[in-house]
């Protein structure tokens, strides 16, 4: 019983002190190596940018046409 005595102080002294900062900076350094985007991510997200911008210039141009051939075609959805 002895030695379970003298391990008892050690272990709390850990658990109260060390294990908690251990863990803070554990986790800060993870949240720091993985915080930007890999390459194949921003690929990705430049490549759907770029759809975006070309399906905004398409709704652009229809929303011309229709203004052209059919002035009162926002009205009539809005029924």
């Amino acid at each position: 019983m002895h030695f379970f005595e003298f391990l008892f102080v050690p272990t709390i002294l850990f658990m109260v002190i060390v294990m908690p900062i251990w863990i803070v900076l554990h986790y800060r350094y993870k949240s720091k190596t993985s915080g930007g985007l890999g390459e194949a991510d921003q690929k990705q997200l430049d490549t759907l940018l770029r759809t975006a911008d070309t399906l905004a210039d398409r709704i652009t141009t229809l929303e011309s046409i229709l203004d052209e051939r059919q002035p009162n075609w926002r009205r009539q959805n809005k029924q």
